[in-house]
């Protein structure tokens, strides 16, 4: 790794600072200032900090994209990891002891870390609402970790590559005319990893589905997604995917493929029923957030409570003592 200097975290990754507001947010902002390496393109020898003191927090990725393999006898499985994701080399206790794997990081690109150490650690407990959005994040990994577990389990290897573009789409896709666009510099040896397959078969495969118009992949390290994902359960998730790709301007929308269904083409009973979805998904997006956002504010006042009670208690022993 090579240091950068140092950056307010809250600056470099706002999110972490969400749930805070007024001079608290101010505060936090001036008090979080954390080192920064840079990983140039290729392996990345992280190996070397598993000795790191386990009071250390993480490493959290700003930018960039790192694969991080697990080789286990003659099989290897791979974990993409991008902007905002909390890694930690390090550990108090080796969670292989009966079952040794081998754990090799590489840097997709340039990448930049920021250094959560002891000194963050301990202004954290200052600010609970940072902790629990760190606590989301690792929450959110976790989840990526078992929908890209099942994706190995689906069968067909073209299925696989279809449900891990979808699950890749989720994080870095973004919507065009001609359906959903990811850009990943990903290797067929590394998509052969998340899918659980060979690389000869998974290039037959991708090759099968680029003929197929399913996935194709671009000129720019992109992959253009069309149709519909892989196993959504419910009409619902269906009309919110549809209500996504809506979320075009009519200019790039006239700038698609020849023959494509355009808003201007569709009648004007269809437009307004289309709206009306769109409307009612973007109600249901809305109540969730502020169900989940009211419940984290009621976890993170309890928290707040329950170190004032641990301070006025060392306040009151002290007192005695004296």
């Amino acid at each position: 790794m090579t240091p950068n200097g140092t950056i307010p975290l809250l600056d470099a990754d706002p999110e972490l600072g969400q749930l805070l507001t007024g001079e608290r947010l101010h505060e936090a902002r001036t008090r979080f200032v954390v080192h920064i390496h840079t990983l140039s393109d290729g392996p990345w020898d992280a190996e070397r900090l598993r000795l790191a003191g386990p009071e250390h927090v993480g490493l959290l990725l700003l930018d960039g994209l790192i694969a991080r393999e697990v080789a286990l006898a003659d099989n290897v499985s791979c974990e993409l990891l991008g902007p905002g994701d909390l890694v930690r080399p390090w550990q108090l206790y080796d969670p292989s002891q009966l079952v040794p794997v081998q754990v090799r990081w590489t840097s997709i690109g340039s990448s930049r870390l920021a250094v959560l150490d002891r000194r963050f650690a301990a202004q954290l407990s200052q600010f609970p609402e940072v902790n629990a959005m760190l606590i989301d994040r690792l929450t959110e990994r976790t989840h990526r970790l078992a929908v890209a577990q099942a994706i190995p389990q689906l069968n067909g290897v073209d299925r696989r590559l279809l449900a891990l573009f979808w699950h890749l789409a989720e994080r870095w896709g973004r919507v065009v005319p001609a359906g959903v666009s990811v850009t990943m510099p990903i290797s067929h040896r590394l998509i052969a990893q998340l899918v659980g397959a060979r690389r000869p078969t998974v290039s037959t495969a991708l090759a099968q589905l680029s003929q197929r118009g399913e996935l194709i992949r671009g000129i720019d390290q992109s992959w253009l997604l069309t149709g519909e994902p892989v196993g959504v359960p419910t009409g619902e998730a269906a009309r919110i995917i549809r209500a996504r790709r809506r979320r075009v301007k009519p200019a790039q929308a006239a700038e698609g493929s020849a023959g494509a269904d355009t808003p201007a083409q569709l009648p004007l009973t269809g437009r307004i029923g289309e709206l009306h979805e769109v409307l009612e998904a973007l109600r249901q997006d809305n109540q969730r957030f502020r169900r989940d956002f009211s419940e984290l504010m009621e976890a993170t006042q309890t928290l707040v409570d329950r170190l004032g009670q641990q301070r006025d208690r060392r306040r009151a022993g002290a007192n005695g003592r004296n």
